[in-house]
């Protein structure tokens, strides 16, 4: 199988490559990698590349999408490009100005996907995360139906191709798609939860990569547990994304479509679930639009 050719339609009729590179970083590593990692996944046949505003790294991925659109190894059109509307933007007058700046650092006409990256909103303002003086995040009251309206704006005017949320529960998603006059419904809900390579858990939480039925069926497939636990959601018909700025990882990801696993490997993986979220914005439970009180 080959990831060029592989897609997943959205219910707006476009179509999302279903591995995606991530390109969020922690704050000690150079902006720079994150140039040379986008570079190095578009040569290794990545297609989907997903960062948002609040990333901060958006001028350094559109500059390497952009150098490999000008030495001929993809077009424009080749590349998905998610970005995110940040929660100190949640006013429907500010929605269009976030996507914009974004725009403007990528140096793009348009968006593949824009999503609204949280439901919780913040204070408005410069600073991406507003604290008060107790160190505490300011928060902000949004009205998501609001917000929608403003996201189906941006579609409107050709500055996104499709819109969606992230990080909703079921109650957040289903008052957006039973909202009257709504025009366009939320092509996805990116949730982390199907990141299934996560740079820092809690290190009391259960270790997957260290499942003695992964690593089964990593010497079976001769394949990494990761590649492994890859498959096994690309296989369910989610969207993943993986992150790494290692040259060697990069392209070992993308070898997940070199292989299948069989009716009997996705039973046994099935049979993994834990009901346990990795990420969980523990920091801003109080919030009242905190998304993961609910059970889903």
């Amino acid at each position: 199988m080959n990831s060029k050719h592989q897609y997943v339609e959205l219910s707006d009729g476009h179509f999302i490559p279903p591995m995606g590179l991530g390109t969020y970083k922690l704050q000690e590593v150079p902006n720079s990698k994150v140039t040379e990692a986008t570079k190095i996944a578009i040569e290794a046949g990545f297609r989907h590349i997903d960062c948002a505003y609040v990333y901060q790294v958006e001028e350094e991925v559109g500059l390497a999408i952009r150098s490999k659109i000008a030495d001929g190894t993809v077009k424009r059109e080749d590349i998905f490009y998610t970005s995110k509307l940040w929660s100190t933007f949640h006013q429907p007058d500010l929605v269009q100005s976030c996507l914009e700046r974004s725009l403007e650092k990528l140096c793009f006409n348009y968006v593949d996907l824009y999503l609204i990256h949280l439901p919780m909103a913040m204070k408005t303002g410069e600073e991406l995360y507003p604290i008060d003086e107790n160190g505490k995040i300011i928060y902000d009251t949004a009205d998501l139906c609001a917000i929608w309206e403003a996201m189906e704006q941006c579609k409107d005017v050709g500055l996104a191709k499709s819109i969606g949320v992230s990080n909703f529960n079921s109650r957040q998603l289903e008052m957006i798609l039973n909202k009257p006059g709504l025009r366009y419904k939320p092509v996805c809900n990116q949730d982390f939860s199907i990141s299934v390579f996560s740079p820092s858990v809690d290190q009391s939480a259960p270790v997957l990569l260290d499942d003695p039925v992964l690593g089964a069926l990593a010497i079976k497939h001769k394949q990494s547990p990761a590649l492994i636990a890859l498959r096994y959601q690309l296989q369910r018909g989610v969207v993943v994304l993986v992150k790494s700025f290692n040259e060697k990882r990069i392209k070992e990801n993308i070898q997940v479509f070199d292989f299948e696993l069989t009716a009997e490997d996705m039973k046994d993986l099935d049979g993994l679930n834990r009901n346990f979220r990795y990420v969980t914005f523990k920091s801003a439970a109080d919030h009242p639009n905190y998304p993961f009180a609910d059970e889903y």
